[in-house]
């Protein structure tokens, strides 16, 4: 399925996409008129992907029912990024690219380091 007919259908639309040349402003004002009223952008991946200048746009002109961006084009976000201007604030969220940090994936990340400091301490006998 193409882009545009991806965005056309889909209610939530998840970026864990990396920032190329083919992906920089990939969701643009004219992308973001392609999608429902109803549909919500989620971005993880990276920041340059969605137009922030656009986004912030459709979701003041209530295009789109909202956002969670987890990554920005500068970072840390700069305090004239269009986001940080929204009007309607409620159909936005906004993380300082650490949403993978949960107290449960810390806890993971530290059971894993703790298991291999174990191996390799038992390879060395």
């Amino acid at each position: 399925m193409n882009l545009d007919k991806l965005l056309i259908t889909s209610i939530i639309v998840f970026s864990h996409a990396s920032l190329n040349k083919y992906t920089a402003n990939l969701i643009n004002y004219e992308r973001f008129l392609l999608m429902k009223k109803s549909a919500i952008l989620i971005n993880t991946g990276r920041g340059g992907i969605e137009n922030e200048s656009d986004l912030a746009r459709v979701l003041d002109e209530d295009l789109i029912a909202g956002a969670g961006i987890d990554v920005f084009e500068e970072e840390p976000i700069d305090s004239k990024n269009p986001l940080l201007k929204v009007k309607n604030k409620e159909k936005l969220v906004l993380t300082p690219h650490i949403a993978w940090a949960s107290i449960e994936a810390r806890t993971l990340l530290m059971e894993r380091v703790i298991h291999n400091i174990q191996v390799f301490l038992n390879l060395k006998k």
